[in-house]
């Protein structure tokens, strides 16, 4: 798997923030445990990390996703019943609309999810 390592790092302190916070808070309480848990795992990262939408070379949108961990897996942390498609949707653009191919999905609901998805960069060539 493509960065499996970082990716397994990330999971591990997803699920120490879940155990420990329970969930049901913002996705912002979230978002600074897992930076407290990036740094002393030695993690680097970018918290709010910038996206942007391009249409025939023209910005056309301009989102953030939540990090980007060791200049490869995009991570977006949510607070829902359950991960929804729209969720996945968001990530996958993400991907799209950048050079990472890895991205998580993160959910603090009521039940601990993670959702993996892989947007190979050769296939984004075509778009």
């Amino acid at each position: 798997m493509k960065h499996e390592g970082i990716t397994e790092g990330v999971i591990k302190i997803f699920y120490k923030v879940y155990n420990v916070l329970g969930y049901w808070f913002l996705e912002k309480v979230y978002e600074r445990a897992m930076v407290i848990e990036f740094d002393r795992a030695g993690l680097k990262y970018i918290n709010r990390f910038p996206v942007r939408v391009f249409y025939e070379g023209e910005v056309v949108g301009d989102y953030v996703a939540d990090f980007v961990v060791e200049g490869e897996i995009i991570v977006e942390v949510k607070v829902n019943l359950g991960v929804c498609d729209s969720d996945e949707r968001q990530l996958l653009n993400y991907l799209r609309c950048t050079d990472k191919e890895v991205g998580l999905l993160l959910n603090f609901g009521k039940k601990a999810e993670v959702k993996r998805k892989v947007y190979d960069n050769e296939l984004k060539k075509k778009y």
